[in-house]
């Protein structure tokens, strides 16, 4: 029987084989991010943005839900049973989207994509959690959003040129089905549970059980609720950003190909800068990180309406990436932190569902100011709120937040 040991290097095969898949969810959700808004305008001629945004809506819902049920589940059935089901919904998507002749079939793709990325995302962070053990958190959360962010963006970019080249579909369309098979096989072949690591680390933890784990992960426990919030108002901009930021792009005369490098920086620097801002959240405290990474978010989308020019733009998505990499691995290293091993996959579930709601209010908030207002009323009034959520984190948190 083999020895059970807790360590990013003890377990480098497993966790290598889940940055990879984990990889694979990321790509499945950037074969929307360039397309589908372009879509929603070209083939289905939809008007107003509220409609437009519809999709996010959709798919935000579905993933928070997600989310929470994933945090139950994966105590109940496994976390490799949980990765595989979840990589069975996604493979209908691709072919939706291929052959959907209305407006509705896209939002039913979005219902199973938002399955898809709300069971593997949050199942692949609990594994690679649970083989680190109370060690390197940050870099294990770095190397997991690195894979995501890093595919979304290199499919993002691959799917824009692609439409470029031979239209919106099917072609483009081609690559979620590969990355779902792959996904789902590598899930059943090769992922092992991870459920002896968690009663190893489990044995060694002293510190007290949550009584409610969804109240002190939503609004009692001052730490926890403060990483929730900001969670929820980062996504609510990336929200904002999915939608927006193509349209936005468009309507500056920029082409499709154009768009999609544009829309892949972002995204690709948040993937990339990972790499070393899960590094500095295991060196300094969690509580910098997040007020600095929030409030350049909110500076920098308070800025993007100064300018209409490319390397304008590059800018903006590049800082915005930056900020954004810097609180993503560290929200969850931070959960991590100040949650029992028993209930750490319930409440970064609970987290996950309000993070992710964050579509949700970006995509509504966006879509029924833009149709009452502009683009600029609506950019700013998000940026605004990233910043006022920075401040949360810098007055509601204790000092000390690293482990």
């Amino acid at each position: 029987m083999a020895i059970t040991r807790l360590g990013l290097r003890e377990n480098w095969q497993q966790f290598t084989l889940l940055v990879i898949i984990n990889g694979f969810v990321g790509g499945m959700l950037g074969i929307e991010r360039t397309l589908i808004p372009e879509l929603a305008k070209e083939v289905f001629h939809l008007e107003f943005f509220t409609a437009i945004l519809s999709f996010i809506v959709v798919f935000g819902i579905v993933k928070a839900i997600s989310n929470y049920y994933a945090g139950n589940l994966a105590n109940r059935i496994g976390r490799k049973n949980l990765l595989v089901l979840g990589w069975i919904f996604a493979l209908p998507v691709p072919f939706i989207l291929i052959y959907a002749d209305s407006w509705n079939w896209v939002l039913l793709a979005n219902v199973f994509l938002g399955i898809n990325q709300g069971l593997c995302w949050s199942t692949t962070v609990v594994m690679k959690i649970d083989l680190v053990g109370p060690s390197n958190r940050g870099l294990a959360m770095g190397l997991n959003e690195f894979a995501g962010y890093f595919a979304l963006a290199a499919i993002a970019f691959l799917t824009g040129y692609i439409a470029s080249q031979y239209g919106l579909r099917p072609y483009p369309f081609y690559l979620g089905i590969v990355l779902s098979l792959a996904g789902l096989l590598s899930s059943i072949f090769f992922v092992t549970d991870t459920a002896s690591h968690v009663e190893q680390e489990a044995v060694a933890n002293t510190s007290a059980q949550s009584g409610n784990v969804f109240w002190d992960t939503t609004l009692k426990n001052r730490n926890l609720s403060s990483v929730t919030q900001a969670g929820l108002v980062n996504n609510l901009n990336d929200g904002m950003m999915w939608g927006l930021f193509p349209l936005l792009l468009k309507s500056k005369g920029f082409d499709l190909a154009t768009i999609g490098v544009i829309v892949a920086v972002y995204p690709a620097v948040w993937g990339i800068s990972q790499l070393f801002t899960g590094i500095l959240s295991d060196k300094f405290s969690r509580k910098t990180l997040l007020f600095w990474g929030m409030l350049l978010q909110g500076l920098v989308l308070c800025a993007m309406v100064l300018s209409d020019s490319f390397y304008f733009y590059i800018l903006i998505a590049t800082l915005l990436g930056l900020g954004t990499a810097l609180v993503y691995p560290t929200f969850l290293a931070a959960i991590a932190d100040f949650t029992h091993p028993v209930q750490r996959a319930q409440s970064i579930g609970v987290f996950r569902f309000w993070r992710d709601s964050g579509y949700v209010f970006g995509a509504l908030l966006t879509g029924l100011v833009i149709d009452r207002f502009d683009y600029s009323f609506a950019i700013i009034a998000v940026g605004v709120l990233t910043i006022i959520s920075s401040l949360i984190v810098q007055f509601r948190m204790y000092p000390q937040t690293s482990s």
